[in-house]
């Protein structure tokens, strides 16, 4: 049978309570795992395909699916691709569509789950795109303090290899910001992105407030550059 049914038994084990323990997987019948934010009850083993389909993703191949595993990492399933639930360190199961209609936002990577919940929570326009540099996450519109030239601004912020284990770095922002009292803000420099000429604000971590892998996030990243933002208009 190409689809897989979504049964409902007692006697299942939850992939993500077992993972996100730090237990080993045990060898069962009937598992239950999650894709994107529901929950299936599967057999020890599916293609993408079957994956698609039980999420109600129609037809399969005009869509993609990611297995997370403990820690943040990822991994894309081909259609035809059998993926064994007992595999060490599967967390979760995230699905992107392929296809794109004017206007509609680009999707070329997928985040982790917690920051797209994080982003669509907060009602924020944003893309993930594969620019100059590597992958990015553009926010639009995003509402700035006073004290600027704009009251709305793009925020780029370059999704690293490894993230989230690894750290998120400084951001980037289009247009280009200046304090509306006229004085000046250091450590700025152009940068090219998606076409454009960005503005680079070179701010880093310090050894007092460095990147905790596991809690740090695109949420933890933009709490500290609104306190950029702030800081350079409160000082200014």
């Amino acid at each position: 049978m190409e689809e897989l049914e979504n049964t409902i038994e007692d006697d299942v084990i939850d992939i993500e309570d077992y993972v996100s323990a730090g237990k080993e997987v045990p060898k069962a019948q009937r598992y239950r795992i999650r894709i994107d934010k529901e929950k299936f009850i599967v057999g020890p083993s599916a293609t993408g395909r079957q994956l698609l389909l039980l999420a109600g993703k129609k037809p399969p191949e005009r869509f993609r699916i990611d297995q997370k595993f403990h820690g943040g990492q990822t991994k894309r399933i081909e259609l035809d691709e059998v993926v064994d639930f007992t595999k060490p360190g599967i967390e979760r199961f995230m699905t992107m569509p392929l296809d794109q209609t004017d206007g509609e936002p680009r999707r070329q990577f997928l985040l982790p789950l917690e920051d797209t919940e994080h982003l669509e929570a907060r009602g924020l326009a944003w893309e993930t795109i594969n620019a100059e540099g590597g992958p990015w996450l553009i926010l639009h519109d995003y509402s700035l303090i006073p004290g600027y030239n704009h009251q709305k601004i793009d925020i780029a912020i370059n999704i690293i290899s490894g993230y989230p284990i690894a750290a998120l770095d400084m951001i980037y922002v289009y247009p280009a910001l200046a304090l509306a009292n006229g004085k000046g803000i250091g450590g700025l420099t152009p940068r090219q992105i998606d076409g454009k000429i960005w503005q680079q604000w070179s701010r880093h971590r310090t050894a007092q407030n460095p990147w905790r892998a596991g809690l740090d996030c695109i949420a933890t990243h933009l709490a500290l550059a609104e306190w950029w933002f702030e800081k350079e208009a409160r000082t200014n």
